[in-house]
C-alpha cells in the first residue's frame, strides 16, 4: 500500500469547488458521484453533459446560447462544440470591474505596480479604441515581442475584445526565431517593450525590431511599451509609436466586446521549432475558455480570494493559461526576469511579500534550487501557500521529497503536463485527492486519457502511448496555413485512427495517478526494451556533483541502441572512474540494468529550449551528425557545440 506524501484535510475537500460540482451535480441531475474517479468516468463518458456543467459552473458569459453541446462527438478531429453560441473571450476575463487586484506586475529588479479588476477595463478599453481606430478588425494578428508584464496582458485583451488573433513570444527570441514565427501570420500590429531585464542585465530589443521589419512587411504599427526606459528613442524604427502616445486618453470608454462563434481563433501557438520551422497552432477562444475554466476551477481549486503567480515568458502556454485565472477573479501576479536574481530566494520571497497562495513553476527550478541549499520554508513566510504546480519536465522524486521537507509540509504539490497543442493540460493536479511521490495525481475531468501499449491496446501499471481516445474542446481548431489539415493530422493523428497521439511515454498507476517517463520520441530503445529518458534522469539528480545531464540513445552495432549519458559537473567535481563507477550503480540499483548507460561522458552545457526544456532529439542529431534545422529556438544554441565530433563515441 503507498503512502501519500500529502493528504487534503477533510474541510478542505469539503470546501474545494470540485466538492461543491459533485453537490450541484447530486441536487440538479441526481448523479450521486462520492469519489474523483466517479466523477472522472462520468466526465469522459457523458462528455456532452460534463461539459456543459462547466458552462453553468464556470458562468461564461455569451449573448447568444449554444444550440448543442456537441455535434459529432465520435470525430476526432472534426467535433464541433458549443455550436451556434456568440461570446467574447476578453469579456468573461473582464467580467470583474471593482477594486480587487487583478495584476500585479513585477520586474526582477523594480518594484512591484498593481492595477484593479476596473483599472484593467478601462485601460483595455482605451487600448482597445486605439486598436480599432488603427485599423485592426475581427481576423487580424496582433503579435507581441514582449516581457510578462501588464501592458501584454491588456494588448492580449484588447485585441481578443475586437476578435483579432493574438501572438507573442519572449524578448529573448534571436532575430531568426522571431520571423520563423511571426513571418508565417504575417501580423498587422506589433507590440514590444524598448527593453527587458535578466539576471541583473538590461538588453534592448529596439535593435531586434529594426531588424524584424525589414522582413516582415505586414506590420502597420510598432506600438512600444516602456520598461528599462521611460520614453526610448524610437525614431529608427519605421511605424513606431510610444504605448502612451497612442493609447486613448478618455476615462469611462465601454468596450465593444465582438460576438464570435465557440470556435473563433484566439491565440496562435508555435510547436518548439527544434526539428523545423515551428508549426503554427491556432486554438480557439471558446474551447481554451473553458478548458482554463474547468482546470482553474476544479484542479487548481482557484477562487477570488486566490493569487495565483505562475514562472512563465510569454513565448509558453503556460502565460496564457496564468491569465485565465482572470476569469474566476484571482489576482494574477505577473513576474519577468531571472527566478534566480539576486538568488535562487526571489520568487519565494516574492510569494512571501504577495501572499501567493498557488505558487508555479518548473521541475528544473525546483531541481535547480535544491541544489544550492535553500529552504524556502525557513527562509520565508509561505503560510499563505496552498498549492505548488510544476510542469516543463517529469518531476523527480527527490523534488518532490524536497517540497514537502523544505518548503511546506501542508501544500498541494501538482505536477502538471499537457502542453502547447492543447493549450492545457492532460494530467495534473486535484484538491481533493492524495499526493503520492513522483505521481501527477489524476487525468483531467472531460479528457479520456489512456496509456496504450505497441498494439494500440489501453494499459495500466505499464508504461505506453499518451493518447486521448475522445475529443475534448481546446483541441486545436486548425493550423496556420494547413488548408487541407494535413499538418495537422500528421501532428497527431498519424498513429491511429480517430485517436490523439500525444507523443508522451507515461504510465497510468494503481491509484490513477499519471507517472511521465519523458518523450516518446525520444525514449531508448537499447535491444528494444522501451525506456523513459525521466527513469534515468530520477536517479542521476539523486547523485551530489552532479549540476545537470542529458540522456540519448546512440545508434550503435546491428541496429542497436545503445544509452548515452553526458554529465555536466558542479564545480570543483572531477568525473573519475569511481563517479561514474556510482553512477552506474545508482541507475542499476534503481531502475534495471538496461537503464546503465554504456558511456558517461562530461559536457560543459546542455542546451534548452527558450521554455526550459531538456533538447534531447537536437543533442541526438549532432551526436549522429545530422542537421539542426533551428538553432533560434534554443536558448543557448552554442550548448550544442559540446556534442560535436566526440571521440568517446566512436568506440
Amino acid at each position: 500500500m503507498k503512502t501519500p506524501l500529502w493528504q487534503p484535510s477533510a474541510e478542505r475537500i469539503k470546501n474545494s469547488n470540485l466538492s461543491c460540482l459533485m453537490a450541484q451535480l447530486k441536487e440538479k441531475k441526481g448523479l450521486a458521484f462520492t469519489t474523483y474517479d466517479e466523477l472522472y468516468k462520468w466526465s469522459v463518458e457523458e462528455r456532452a453533459d460534463f461539459w456543459e456543467s462547466v458552462w453553468e459552473y464556470g458562468g461564461i458569459i455569451a449573448s447568444t446560447t449554444y444550440d448543442e453541446v456537441l455535434v459529432d462527438g465520435d470525430k476526432m478531429p472534426g467535433a464541433k462544440w458549443f455550436t451556434g453560441a456568440r461570446l467574447n473571450f476578453a469579456e468573461n476575463l473582464l467580467r470583474f470591474r471593482d477594486e480587487r487586484e487583478a495584476l500585479v506586475f513585477k520586474g526582477e529588479d523594480q518594484p512591484a505596480t498593481r492595477i484593479s479588476y476596473a483599472e484593467l477595463y478601462d485601460q483595455v478599453a482605451r487600448l482597445a479604441a486605439a486598436l480599432r481606430e488603427a485599423g485592426v478588425q475581427c481576423g487580424d494578428r496582433v503579435a507581441g515581442f514582449v516581457p510578462n508584464m501588464t501592458e501584454t496582458v491588456v494588448a492580449m485583451l484588447a485585441a481578443s475584445s475586437i476578435g483579432a488573433i493574438w501572438s507573442s513570444c519572449s524578448p529573448d527570441f534571436g532575430i531568426k526565431g522571431v520571423l520563423d514565427r511571426f513571418g508565417q501570420i504575417e501580423p498587422k500590429i506589433l507590440f514590444t517593450a524598448n527593453g527587458y531585464s535578466y539576471n541583473g542585465k538590461k538588453f534592448s530589443s529596439l535593435e531586434k525590431i529594426s531588424e524584424i521589419l525589414g522582413s516582415l512587411p505586414s506590420i502597420e504599427k510598432v506600438i512600444v511599451i516602456p520598461y528599462t526606459e521611460a520614453r526610448a528613442d524610437i525614431s529608427a524604427i519605421g511605424h513606431a509609436v510610444h504605448y502612451q502616445d497612442f493609447i486613448k486618453k478618455e476615462d469611462n470608454l465601454k468596450i465593444e466586446f465582438e460576438q464570435l462563434p465557440f470556435d473563433h481563433p484566439l491565440y496562435i501557438m508555435y510547436s518548439s521549432g527544434t526539428t523545423g520551422t515551428p508549426k503554427c497552432i491556432v486554438h480557439g477562444a471558446g474551447g481554451t475558455l473553458i478548458q482554463h475554466l474547468k482546470e482553474h476551477i476544479f484542479h487548481v481549486d482557484l477562487k477570488r480570494e486566490d493569487r495565483i503567480y505562475y514562472f512563465t515568458t510569454c513565448g509558453w502556454m503556460m502565460w496564457n493559461w496564468l491569465v485565465s485565472a482572470l476569469a474566476v477573479g484571482a489576482t494574477t501576479i505577473l513576474f519577468d526576469g531571472s527566478p534566480f536574481y539576486p538568488d535562487g530566494g526571489a520568487t519565494f520571497k516574492l510569494a512571501e511579500e504577495e501572499k501567493i497562495s498557488v505558487y508555479g513553476t518548473s521541475a528544473k527550478f525546483l531541481a535547480a534550487v535544491q541544489q544550492t541549499g535553500l529552504k524556502p520554508g525557513s527562509a520565508f513566510d509561505l503560510s499563505a501557500l496552498r498549492a505548488i504546480c510544476s510542469t516543463g519536465s517529469p518531476l523527480s522524486a527527490e523534488s518532490f521529497e524536497y517540497v514537502y521537507r523544505d518548503i511546506k509540509k501542508d501544500v498541494n504539490l501538482a505536477s502538471i503536463s499537457g502542453g502547447t497543442d492543447i493549450i492545457s493540460c492532460f494530467a495534473l493536479g486535484n484538491p481533493i485527492l492524495p499526493v503520492y511521490i513522483e505521481e501527477l495525481q489524476c487525468r483531467g475531468l472531460g479528457m479520456k486519457v489512456e496509456a496504450f501499449d505497441d498494439f494500440g491496446q489501453p494499459v495500466y501499471g505499464e508504461k505506453g502511448e499518451l493518447v486521448c481516445t475522445a475529443a475534448f474542446p481546446s483541441m486545436p481548431i486548425y493550423f496556420w496555413n494547413d488548408p487541407d489539415n494535413q499538418k495537422y493530422h500528421d501532428a497527431y493523428f498519424d498513429r491511429y485512427k480517430n485517436i490523439w497521439c500525444h507523443g508522451d511515454y507515461v504510465m497510468i498507476t494503481d491509484t490513477n495517478g499519471v507517472i511521465i517517463y519523458g518523450r516518446s520520441d525520444a525514449t531508448l530503445n537499447p535491444g528494444g526494451v522501451r525506456i523513459g529518458t525521466a527513469e534515468i534522469y530520477r536517479q542521476v539528480e539523486t547523485i551530489p556533483g552532479i549540476k545537470d545531464s542529458v540522456v540519448i540513445g546512440q545508434d550503435w552495432e546491428e541496429s542497436d541502441v545503445r544509452v548515452i549519458l553526458f554529465v555536466v559537473m558542479a564545480d570543483g567535481v572531477a568525473l573519475t572512474p569511481e563517479f561514474e563507477k556510482e553512477i552506474k550503480n545508482t541507475i542499476r540499483k534503481n531502475t534495471t540494468p538496461r537503464h546503465v548507460p554504456a558511456k558517461i561522458i562530461p559536457v560543459a552545457d546542455i542546451p534548452y529550449t527558450i521554455s526550459g526544456k531538456k533538447v534531447e532529439l537536437a543533442v541526438k542529431r549532432m551526436v549522429h551528425n545530422l542537421p539542426i534545422t533551428n538553432r533560434d529556438a534554443l536558448a543557448n544554441p552554442e550548448a550544442l557545440e559540446n556534442f560535436k565530433n566526440i571521440e568517446a563515441l566512436k568506440s
